[in-house]
């Protein structure tokens, strides 16, 4: 028997498939009236491909301009630059291209062009923390369009992750309208992403899924459609890894990307994997897209006897109904190539004691299955994964 529950739909418009992303932007920049359209675009998307292009021609008049130097894990630093440049454009409305960090940036630039936050203090405050799920924004007047170029899922929930590189600390900021109004999946954007950020960031997306189908306040629309959502990821990872020109498996990993999205679009609280992966970027700079692979297995381990039927139903989501969930996602990892451990990655154990620290600052430690008291909770599972 569940306990009582409920499911908050997203506030967003549409999610866009099955037309190119300059001809469904456009239509969408006209449905919303908008004038000043600014892009925050990957730099490899701008400088080493036409598709920036193509959608800056289809805007036309409506173009206000474009920042594509967003670095890897969404620094302070260059949201307040790009919020700037966003401002003095007089945007209208912002259009995030590219992955995780530009979609995480675009959703905080909304904030700090409603803030007028010209430097990386302004945004000291307004950060989620255990006690504060919101921070205390307005709500924005300019809001924003995702088209992602990776699989990770950050665009369908209304947070974004963003590194305060002088503490080395990541921090979570939230407002319910940073959610994007549009989603715009383009398997054509998708083609000129490196191999290893295209696979460990469709396991950053089953991270979603499967925190949110162990969550502590998961609910059955949400188990139900992110089961399907980690079908499509493991079936269509394999198939690119396999084929990187297969474009229905290209286009069923972005599908999966979504559906793997909805416990976070709902508000379903994740676990260990989002808090201590979030350190490890922020702390240790592992790529955001190896967090999953190197923890995920270990993650489940520790969460087992608060998980054991949500774990059996995601091991056959993983196609592997024989093995314990743990030793599925860890037989997948190795298909797919990534990284299994910690050591992989540059962090050993030395680090651990501070990982487990900065880890219990996290909304998500205190909303795992398993429950994580203390950080020795969190270092045992680093050892796990060791």
């Amino acid at each position: 028997m569940r306990p009582p529950g409920s499911y908050q739909y997203p506030p967003m418009d549409f999610v866009i498939y099955g037309k190119p992303a300059a001809d469904a932007l456009r239509e969408e920049a006209e449905r919303l009236g908008a004038s000043r359209v600014f892009l925050i675009a990957s730099r490899t998307l701008n400088t080493k491909t036409d598709e920036i292009e193509k959608i800056r021609k289809s805007l036309g008049d409506r173009y206000a301009g474009t920042f594509d130097g967003i670095p890897q894990h969404t620094t302070r630093e260059f949201v307040v630059k790009a919020a700037a440049v966003a401002r003095d454009a007089e945007a209208d409305l912002i259009v995030a291209i590219g992955g995780g960090s530009v979609v995480d940036a675009a959703k905080i630039i909304l904030m700090c062009m409603e803030h007028e936050i010209v430097d990386q203090d302004g945004l000291d405050g307004f950060e989620t923390t255990p006690e504060r799920r919101f921070g205390k924004f307005r709500n924005p007047k300019v809001r924003m369009i995702a088209v992602p170029s990776t699989l990770s899922g950050g665009e369908y929930n209304s947070g974004t992750l963003v590194t305060d590189t002088r503490r080395k600390l990541k921090q979570i900021f939230n407002h319910p309208m940073m959610m994007p109004r549009t989603i715009i999946l383009d398997p054509a954007i998708t083609k000129y992403t490196p191999e290893k950020l295209w696979l460990g960031s469709g396991t950053r997306a089953m991270d979603h899924g499967i925190e949110a189908i162990c969550s502590i306040r998961g609910n059955p629309l949400v188990d139900s459609v992110c089961l399907q959502g980690l079908r499509f990821l493991h079936d269509g990872l394999l198939r690119t890894k396999e084929n990187p020109d297969d474009q229905e498996a290209r286009v069923n990993c972005q599908f999966g990307s979504w559906l793997s999205a909805f416990g976070l679009q709902a508000r379903v609280p994740m676990g260990a994997s989002h808090a201590i992966g979030h350190v490890l970027g922020g702390t240790c700079d592992v790529p955001h897209y190896f967090c999953t692979a190197v923890m995920m297995p270990s993650v489940l381990r520790y969460n087992r006897p608060a998980t054991e039927e949500a774990q059996k139903s995601i091991a056959s989501a993983l196609r592997a109904p024989e093995l314990d969930a743990s030793d599925a996602f860890a037989a997948f990892i190795g298909k797919l190539g990534l990284p299994r451990k910690l050591s992989e990655v540059g962090v050993s154990e030395e680090k651990f004691k501070l990982i487990g620290e900065n880890a219990m600052l996290s909304i998500f430690t205190r909303s795992n299955p398993q429950p994580i008291r203390e950080p020795g909770d969190v270092v045992q599972i680093l050892k796990l994964a060791a």
